[in-house]
C-alpha cells in the first residue's frame, strides 16, 4: 500500500471496525466510513482520545450494505476497502435479514469494489463457517470437517458469503478472506463484544455459569491483534486465500481461571450441563417469536458455545507475521480496561 491510499470501511462503527478506523488513522491514512447513523457516540474508553469516527482524517457517508447506491457513491476514490459489516445477532424477526446483510450485502460491494476498480478488499468472515471442530483436534483453513451442516442462520449465511468471495478471486477480484475466532477486549460493550460483557458480568458474580462444566474449547482474540491481523492481510495477503485470526485455545474453565487469577478474586461458579442451558434458550426464542422480546441466546447460538471451536493461526503466522498475544496478557489488558471504565461511571 503507497500512502496515498484511501480506505472504504463497511462495519466501521462496530467493535471491530471503530478499532481498526483508529488504527487506520493513526497511521494517517484517511478512510470513509460507511454507517446508516452519523452521530455516533465513542465507545467506552475512547473519551480521553475523543471519537475515533470523527477523526479529521474520517468521512461518515451515511447508507448501508443493502444500498448499493451508497456503496457506488461511497468508494469513488478509494482505492482499498475493509468489508466488516453483517448482521451477527442471536435472532432477527424475520429470518431474510440474515440473507439481505451477510449474503447479498457482501455481493453489493464485491459489485461496486470491481466497478470503482479498487486494488484490494479485505472481506471479514469467521471461525463459524469452518464448522466446530472435533474433541481433542486442532484445526486449520483446510480442516477436513467442513459440512454444509449450519447451527444458525449467521453461520450459514456467512459461510454463503465467503464462498461467493472466494469465487470472485478465482475470476480475477482482488479479495482475501479473514476469519476471526472469538473476539474480546476494549471497545463497545454490546453483543458484538459479548466476552467482554461475561468478564464483566462474572467478575460482579451475576453470571458464574460453566455451560456444559466449562469443558468445551473455544479460541480467544484480542480485538487488537484481529486489527493487526486485518491491516496485514490487506498489505500482504494472498488473493482468494482465508486467513483465520486467532488466539490461545481454552476452555470456558480455563478461560474463567484466568480471569481469576488477573483480577486477584476467587469467583463463585456454578456448572451446567447440556440440557438446561438449552431448554433455556428454547424458551427465550419461543417468548421472542410469541411476544417480540429479543432474546440474550437461542438454540443454535446455545449449541454453537456448546461445541469445540479449537484452531490454529499458523498460516496467518506464516503469511501474515501475524503475532497475537497469550490469552492471559489480553484477559490483564481487558479487565485493566473493564476497572478503568466502571470508575467513569
Amino acid at each position: 500500500m503507497d500512502s496515498t491510499a484511501k480506505f472504504f470501511v463497511t462495519g466501521g462503527t462496530g467493535f471491530i471496525g471503530t478499532r481498526l478506523v483508529h488504527a487506520l488513522t493513526g497511521q494517517g491514512r484517511p478512510v470513509r466510513v460507511l454507517s446508516r447513523r452519523t452521530d455516533i457516540e465513542p465507545p467506552p474508553g475512547f473519551e480521553g482520545d475523543g471519537n475515533p469516527l470523527r477523526h479529521d482524517l474520517v468521512e461518515l457517508l451515511r447508507g448501508d450494505v443493502t444500498d448499493r447506491e451508497s456503496l457506488a457513491d461511497g468508494m469513488q476514490g478509494c482505492s482499498h476497502v475493509f468489508h466488516l459489516a453483517g448482521y451477527a445477532k442471536n435472532w432477527a424477526r424475520d429470518p431474510k435479514t440474515y440473507f439481505d446483510v451477510n449474503v447479498q450485502g457482501t455481493r453489493n460491494v464485491l459489485d461496486a469494489a470491481e466497478q470503482a476498480g479498487v486494488e484490494r478488499i479485505v472481506v471479514t468472515s469467521t471461525i463459524m463457517t469452518l464448522g466446530p471442530s472435533p474433541r481433542g483436534v486442532v484445526g486449520d483453513e483446510e480442516a477436513p470437517w467442513i459440512s454444509q451442516r449450519y447451527l444458525t442462520d449467521y453461520e450459514e449465511t456467512k459461510a454463503v458469503a465467503e464462498r461467493e468471495a472466494v469465487e470472485r478471486a478465482a475470476h480475477g477480484c482482488p479479495v482475501v478472506i479473514v476469519n476471526p475466532t472469538r473476539v474480546y477486549g476494549p471497545g463497545h460493550l454490546t453483543e458484538g463484544n459479548s466476552l467482554a460483557l461475561l468478564i464483566d458480568q462474572y467478575d460482579r458474580g451475576l453470571v458464574p455459569v460453566l455451560l456444559n462444566a466449562g469443558v468445551n474449547v473455544g479460541n480467544y482474540v484480542l480485538v487488537d491483534d484481529v486489527v493487526a491481523g486485518h491491516l496485514a492481510a490487506m498489505r500482504q495477503g494472498r488473493i482468494g486465500q482465508r486467513y483465520i485470526l486467532g488466539g490461545e485455545n481454552a476452555s470456558l474453565k480455563e478461560f474463567f481461571r484466568t480471569v481469576d487469577r488477573v483480577s486477584g478474586k476467587r469467583h463463585f461458579q456454578v456448572p451446567l450441563w447440556k440440557i438446561a442451558p438449552l431448554a433455556f434458550a428454547w424458551l427465550l426464542k419461543k417468548r421472542a417469536q410469541w411476544l417480540g422480546t429479543y432474546p440474550r441466546i437461542t438454540p443454535g447460538w446455545m449449541k454453537t458455545f456448546l461445541s469445540e471451536w479449537a484452531y490454529s493461526s499458523d498460516k496467518a503466522r506464516r503469511e501474515l507475521d501475524y503475532d497475537p498475544v497469550p490469552l492471559a496478557e489480553g484477559v490483564k489488558i481487558t479487565y485493566e480496561w473493564l476497572m478503568r471504565v466502571r470508575d467513569r461511571k
